[in-house]
């Protein structure tokens, strides 16, 4: 399944571009993860070129399972085509009843505060729900641990209601929030 997502341009952000990574986003991947605050929030982390690479087959692979469909996202930086990395944002489709999936993002620091993940979360939400209608896809999740205040902001921006908390239990060594968001439900009410 080859995909191109967009999300254009407010009047306060770039417009976005989503697609499954490539070998093309090995050493913007590497230079994400030099950030320690990105590395605080994630579980898996990727220090070398080497590691990219393998992330990045991991990534082919879930494409071709359809268990893990991850994009690579950009900002638009001029009307020429150019980029900028910007983050990632991916579908967990792990629920063999197709009725549930998880939604899960990070931004890469010189994307932060600027509507990135929110829009991007919106557009691979939409594209989700559209896609996997006919499998019974009804509900996505974000999750996220509860003292991680800008993901919270994250999934309620994109439309994501918070549902309930989770125990931690390793890897993840605090609590976390589930938020939801069900087929045919009212979206945000504003993506910035």
């Amino acid at each position: 399944m080859q995909v191109t997502l967009r999300a254009e341009a407010t009047s306060s952000a770039a417009a976005l571009l989503l697609r499954p990574w490539n070998e093309d986003d090995v050493q913007p991947l590497v230079e994400a993860y030099r950030d320690p605050v990105l590395r605080r929030w994630t579980r898996l982390h990727v220090l070398t070129v080497e590691e990219a690479v393998e992330r990045l087959e991991l990534r082919r692979r879930g494409w071709a399972t359809g268990e893990l469909l991850s994009f690579a996202v950009y900002e638009e930086t001029s009307g020429a085509g150019e980029r900028r990395f910007a983050g990632d944002v991916v579908v967990k489709r792990a629920d063999p009843s197709g009725e549930s999936a998880e939604v899960g993002y990070w931004t890469a620091a010189q994307a932060r505060g600027r509507g990135v993940a929110p829009r991007a979360v919106e557009a691979v939400t939409g594209w989700a729900f559209t896609t996997f209608a006919a499998e019974g896809l009804e509900r996505l999740e974000l999750l996220h641990q509860v003292d991680n205040a800008a993901s919270c902001r994250v999934a309620e921006k994109a439309g994501f209601r918070f549902h309930r908390v989770i125990p931690a239990r390793p890897p993840y060594p605090r609590d976390g929030h589930v938020h939801i968001r069900r087929a045919g439900a009212p979206g945000p009410t504003v993506v910035r």
